[in-house]
């Protein structure tokens, strides 16, 4: 990755941005994977392609930190980078936020819940930004995405111990993970509050 005489970036594809991109490309597989594992009745008859769905969105979860630390660490902190980042984080979460809703084990109003969220903090920090401001993550915010991941993820370890036939020990973690989701869906509705206090003087500004 190049820099010029003066230490400057002279390319957006630093390391960093490179994981960001390989995450975004390896959502459609996760779902290709979780899809596939199930049959058209919706049972899990593919235990293979269900592991393999767990183990891939585990890991694309893991680097959903990576990629930010490795910027800040390297100095290569791009546009590109703040840009493509939360596109990933969200398309990760909602791809499984999707596939749960469509087997339904998550309710339809928990999924717009987290949009709406989304939708407003996103608008809050474009209207700061034009005024100048920066709403930064808070510690709310950033317990909602750690729950919210944790969540995503029992579930898709459930769902691999089914497919192996675990019963007891899939039931277990499947209602650790409906709890934390409810747990998620809390958060969220109070740092999104807590995102529009803080941004009150710039939206109501005249």
């Amino acid at each position: 990755m190049g820099r010029n005489a003066q230490g400057e970036l002279t390319s957006i594809w630093t390391p960093a941005n490179v994981i960001t991109c390989i995450r975004i490309c390896f959502i459609p597989v996760f779902m290709l994977l979780a899809t596939q594992s199930r049959d058209v009745a919706g049972a899990l008859t593919q235990p293979a392609l269900a592991i393999g769905a767990c183990i891939l969105y585990i890991l694309l979860s893991l680097t959903d930190k990576l990629d930010g630390s490795l910027a800040r660490k390297r100095n290569e902190i791009t546009d590109f980078g703040k840009f493509l980042d939360p596109i990933a984080d969200k398309l990760l979460v909602f791809s499984a936020l999707l596939l749960l809703l469509a087997d339904g084990y998550v309710n339809v109003w928990f999924v717009f819940i987290i949009l709406f969220r989304e939708f407003l903090v996103s608008a809050l920090r474009m209207v700061a930004s034009a005024a100048g401001e920066v709403i930064a993550a808070d510690k709310l915010g950033k317990a909602k995405t750690a729950v919210t991941m944790v969540s995503l993820c029992g579930f898709y370890v459930s769902f691999a111990l089914t497919s192996l036939g675990v019963a007891t020990l899939s039931e277990w973690i499947l209602g650790i993970s409906q709890a934390l989701m409810i747990a998620a869906v809390v958060l969220t509705v109070v740092s999104g509050l807590q995102y529009f206090w803080n941004a009150r003087k710039v939206v109501f500004r005249v």
